[in-house]
């Protein structure tokens, strides 16, 4: 009875770990597939076709009925939040107005042949945001997302190739695709997406297939691709999308000075002065030059940058990742239950001429735990300890600054503890903390930015 996306989520909703719920998603997701096979076989290496026969599996998802709703509450504007773009004869072409996009003009737009592309469906339906706010911590990575309607017998965009990794969930209609393989290797896993090309440009595509309602394609950063219509019916599909800049050498951009600004304080031998002559022997004009000097200073080089790891501060490069990411990642969805042992169910109100349950009443023996396990990220900055949280986070992509905490660096063992913890519940009082008033200090500050729930509602309603 629990059918579609919505039955999926509010059984997702029931498992007790985060870490669970999010693997559980992305087994869904690529299912029939198991998420081994898909990572060894098809993540970041080829495309991957779900044939699935079953135009009902992400019912509930996203519809063009959400999308004509979307138009109506007011909040889409042109450029924004929507695209019209058209596709023909080659040449790829944007048709945005500027202002808010009203129904009576966008569709005008659809009827006359042209796509249009919903940026960030999340920011205007409960269920893509709840989708991705799961998602997004099995990648560890952002998960995003764009919504793609186009009329029966047109193509929308021009072939082109990603810098992300890119499911296509067929939800309505059909269409046609064809993938092209990376044409160098410098497209391999590009770091940056391709300018629009010419079918002069492309192969012979590598897969050719027409998408169902039900159906998924995935292909890797840097796979050209383009799609277009049938023409006897209309096409909507998702793009999910993660895993844009987070590869190594993203990481290594972070690092690297970090570990030269180290080993620069740290180590007299990297503020030594460069050889007078070296101007001399050095550079490519110099370059096919056999002198034992320039020998030398090869080796001195090669000698200072293998040294260099010695400083590198990879844990702390790590947590600033990290710290990005939760700037990145939506808000959690509460569950009915999580709601009512967190904040936001608290029944604080106005009522017979002042406010009533307002104080949160927290002791020694009321049991917490976080609300999720991926919502916080603890980091040593040079200001003092950080604790950064997505609770407060906008559905709109960096509308908020960061959201963070300065901790007291005595409170960081709680931390770790209700990391570890986690999902069991432990009780205010096991909180490795020195007095009984921290532990209740802590553990209400907490509550109190909706990182902790309790296991039982606080006030009884």
């Amino acid at each position: 009875g629990e059918g579609g996306v919505v039955g999926l989520l509010r059984r997702l909703g029931r498992v007790e770990d985060s870490r669970q719920r999010a693997a559980d998603l992305f087994r869904w997701l690529v299912a029939p597939v198991a998420p081994a096979e898909f990572l060894g076989r098809h993540w970041e290496r080829a495309p991957l076709l779900v044939r699935r026969g079953d135009p009902g599996y992400y019912a509930g998802l996203f519809s063009t009925a959400d999308f004509d709703a979307a138009l109506r509450d007011g909040e889409v504007h042109f450029g924004t939040h929507l695209d019209v773009t058209s596709y023909a004869e080659g040449v790829r072409e944007t048709h945005n107005p500027s202002g808010r996009a009203l129904p009576a003009v966008v569709w005008d737009f659809y009827q006359n042949g042209c796509s249009l592309r919903l940026l960030s469906p999340q920011a205007f339906s409960p269920t893509v945001w709840h989708f991705l706010s799961i998602l997004q911590e099995h990648f560890g990575s952002m998960a995003g997302a764009n919504t793609y309607l186009t009329p029966p017998g047109t193509q929308g965009f021009a072939p082109h190739y990603d810098d992300i990794e890119a499911f296509v969930l067929q939800l309505e209609g059909k269409k046609h695709w064809r993938v092209y393989s990376p044409r160098t290797d410098a497209e391999v896993l590009p770091q940056f997406s391709s300018a629009n090309l010419t079918q002069a440009e492309l192969g012979e595509p590598m897969l050719e297939t027409v998408l169902e309602a039900g159906d998924l394609l995935y292909f890797p950063r840097g796979f050209i691709h383009q799609g277009d219509c049938l023409p006897d019916v209309h096409s909507l599909h998702i793009t999910v999308s993660s895993y844009q800049r987070n590869s190594w050498g993203d990481l290594l951009e972070k690092l690297l000075p970090a570990a030269l600004q180290m080993a620069l304080e740290e180590d007299m031998e990297y503020r030594q002065g460069l050889p007078m002559d070296y101007l001399g022997y050095m550079g490519v004009a110099n370059s096919d030059t056999v002198d034992p000097r320039r020998t030398a200073f090869m080796e001195k080089v090669q000698s200072l940058i293998r040294k260099l790891i010695d400083y590198a501060p990879i844990d702390a490069t790590v947590d600033q990742r990290a710290k990005s990411f939760l700037h990145d990642c939506l808000p959690p969805v509460l569950t009915q239950s999580e709601k009512a042992q967190s904040v936001y169910g608290f029944p604080a109100r106005w009522q017979d001429g002042g406010p009533r349950n307002v104080d949160i009443l927290i002791t020694k023996d009321t049991e917490v735990r976080l609300l999720r396990h991926g919502i916080i990220r603890l980091c040593n900055e040079e200001a003092g300890v950080m604790l950064y949280y997505t609770t407060e986070n906008s559905r709109v992509y960096h509308k908020e600054e960061p959201k963070f905490l300065e901790i007291d660096p005595e409170y960081t063992d709680s931390i770790e503890f209700l990391l570890s913890s986690y999902p069991n519940h432990v009780s205010v009082d096991t909180l490795p903390c020195e007095t009984l008033e921290d532990k209740i200090s802590l553990a209400t500050l907490l509550f109190e930015k909706g990182i902790l729930t309790t296991k039982k509602p606080l006030v009884q309603v």
